[in-house]
């Protein structure tokens, strides 16, 4: 099993977060007025909430220190995130109705450079797992270490693995000049038509095992219900606007997670991977002051801690899931290459994937 499962409200918990992911991308793709609302608006507000939590923080305030964002969301990765996101879903929206920058040919290599970026920030942090245990055992066979936002990782050779597979999927995105407005009323989407069914599985895979090993307490909902979300949208009614359906549900995502980062963690919905072996009904919020005293001791004691709740590492499946996001990402861009060579194109300049299913159903609601 992927996961610790005991509770119905944990499956409720990930129904509602699916559900409203869904919902709250249409919101976001239909109208102007979504997409300005949510990404705009709303974003501008909780811009001026992070600053003044951190202000509030530095001079000792405890309302800020107190903040659940502050306690539990204020690593420098989950705010890149934030923001890496959100510029996606507006560079997305300049190009699908075609304003200022988004009507030019040179902007529509954006999509390919900002998820470039997002795949790039969680390889950085999927190495930085593997160097924290490779400190302490002096390889990559796997080792407990402590993050600043007080969660208990197990860092090993999967992390470097998936790292590649990562670095592997940047590449596996071809047709970065194929962008296109859908040709509806409102140019709901912007369309990548090369994107097809092969990159969005390397994807999922490799993400959610980012997702998996890296944001383990997090990961029931980030790492599946948030990757389904716009996998499922794609697959029924939104053909060929896979990214742009990831961006607006990862941007909503994060700022629903950086304010109440409570609901994922606490007891009623927290949902532990298999990873912590014997945690018996633990929340992960059960473990976060151990966790964070061990990252502000400067010494890495997190073996020693987590086994006083009578948790081993069981790392099995972070292993098998790994090795899948490699075997899925080498698949695909050698699907990439072969296809490049058979039709003598640059998959990177051209688009590759003509004449597939995705690629026709996609292109038939192109402008």
């Amino acid at each position: 099993m992927l996961f610790q499962i005991n509770s119905l409200w944990q499956l409720l918990g990930w129904v509602l977060v699916f559900a409203a992911l869904v919902i709250t991308n249409e919101i976001e793709r239909r109208t102007k007025f979504g997409g300005i609302f949510f990404f705009g608006i709303v974003l501008a507000v909780l811009t001026v909430y992070f600053i003044a939590i951190q202000i509030g923080a530095a001079t000792g305030a405890q309302w800020a220190l107190n903040n659940p964002t502050f306690t539990y969301m204020n690593g420098w990765f989950h705010y890149a995130k934030l923001y890496a996101a959100v510029a996606g879903c507006i560079g997305f929206m300049l190009l699908k109705y075609k304003k200022g920058i988004g009507a030019t040919h040179w902007f529509k290599a954006f999509p390919f450079v900002i998820v470039a970026i997002n795949i790039l920030i969680a390889v950085v942090s999927d190495f930085e797992s593997a160097m924290n245990a490779f400190k302490v055992t002096g390889d990559f066979s796997g080792a407990w270490w402590a993050s600043n936002e007080g969660v208990f990782l197990y860092g090993g050779w999967w992390n470097v693995v998936n790292g590649i597979a990562g670095l592997i999927n940047i590449f596996c995105m071809t047709g970065w000049w194929g962008i296109y407005s859908s040709k509806d009323k409102n140019h709901q989407d912007m369309l990548w038509p090369d994107m097809t069914i092969w990159f969005i599985v390397a994807y999922d895979i490799w993400n959610f095992q980012y997702t998996y090993a890296n944001l383990p307490t997090h990961t029931w909902y980030c790492g599946v219900a948030l990757l389904l979300a716009p996998t499922f949208a794609n697959a029924l009614w939104n053909k060929g606007g896979w990214i742009q359906n990831r961006a607006n549900t990862l941007a909503t995502w994060c700022m629903f997670a950086q304010i109440a980062p409570l609901f994922q963690i606490c007891e009623r919905f927290s949902v532990l991977p298999s990873l912590y072996e014997g945690a018996n009904g633990l929340a992960a919020i059960d473990l976060y002051d151990s966790a964070i005293a061990v990252y502000q001791s400067g010494v890495n004691t997190a073996g020693e801690a987590i086994a006083q709740f009578g948790i081993t590492a069981n790392p099995t499946a972070q292993g098998v899931v790994s090795i899948l996001a490699l075997v899925a990402n080498v698949i695909c861009i050698s699907v990439i290459i072969k296809r490049s060579i058979e039709q003598k194109k640059n998959p990177y300049k051209e688009e590759i994937f003509a004449g597939t299913r995705d690629y026709i159903e996609a292109m038939e609601r192109a402008e």
